[in-house]
């Protein structure tokens, strides 16, 4: 079992894999007692990943002061692990998440929360319904709703750099990108490049489709207090509490930080997700 000390820094190491290593970064529980529970974090795609490291990193310290042990990891092609972008895969970046957590089960005799923003919201409860694992509760900020819908919206920034660079004549579109990717051919869209098998599990994947047993705090950022989720979100949130999903609802007022231009924090995000996993798991 893993004891918490004083003050224990959070530290950095390399998890070896069947391909290489996964860079992790481990924040301790800091109380004095035995941990509260242990809970992995799953990152955004891309450039959305690098936006977030921030919010990423204070919240896991917060989890720390909590109680928790927080797992960090970098997957395949992401960050400082092994691989490139190009050469990821859905399946990939589920085995890595399978190792973080079997790494958590060996470290601590904890119940395992998982926690995704953005694209890793999808894939934590994706992950978490083909493995047999038992997960205590969901952590989701901000999940994104539609693979489709969030693909097009990466291939708008390859179409975008190609105005702002001022090319000349205008490009494919987005049409045009998907049948280049349906054809086996990859794509470098912001520095990145998607590989078709990657880019084609991403489309097929619908939020409302992906179901689990356990608990799900969903956190949803909105621009300015009062304002409704918006009605995608409201569906899927119906259709999971109409299959008996025990999901509740979190609305925290603040910047877009995982696309914001200049590194963002949203205070009361992390204010309301210690308050929440406090209430739910005393």
């Amino acid at each position: 079992m893993f004891m918490p000390g004083p003050r224990r820094p959070a530290r950095p190491f390399f998890l070896p894999a069947g391909d290489g290593e996964r860079y992790c970064l481990f924040h301790p529980p800091q109380e004095e007692k035995q941990a509260r529970g242990s809970i992995l974090y799953v990152h955004p795609f891309a450039e959305e990943m690098n936006k977030s490291r921030r919010m990423a990193a204070l919240q896991a310290k917060r989890f720390s002061q909590l109680g928790y042990g927080v797992l960090q990891i970098d997957l395949f092609g992401c960050g400082d692990s092994t691989g490139d972008m190009r050469d990821a895969s859905w399946e990939t970046w589920q085995q890595d998440l399978d190792l973080g957590a079997s790494w958590l089960r060996q470290w601590m005799d904890a119940p395992l929360h998982v926690w995704g923003l953005r694209l890793g919201a999808m894939l934590a409860l994706d992950f978490a319904r083909r493995q047999t694992a038992e997960v205590e509760r969901f952590i989701l900020w901000q999940p994104v709703i539609s693979g489709e819908a969030f693909l097009s919206q990466f291939l708008r920034m390859k179409l975008a750099n190609a105005i702002i660079s001022g090319s000349g004549a205008p490009g494919p579109g987005v049409r045009e990108l998907r049948e280049t990717l349906r054809a086996g051919m990859p794509l470098e869209v912001a520095g990145y490049e998607l590989p078709p098998a990657l880019a084609g599990a991403i489309d097929a994947l619908r939020l409302e489709d992906i179901r689990c047993g356990s608990p799900v705090d969903w956190f949803e950022i909105v621009q300015e207090p009062g304002r409704p989720l918006p009605p995608a979100s409201r569906r899927v949130l119906d259709t999971w509490t109409a299959s008996g999903i025990d999901c509740r609802l979190h609305l925290a007022a603040g910047p877009s930080f995982w696309i914001s231009q200049e590194i963002g924090e949203c205070p009361e995000l992390i204010d309301k997700t210690c308050s929440t996993l406090s209430e739910t798991c005393p």
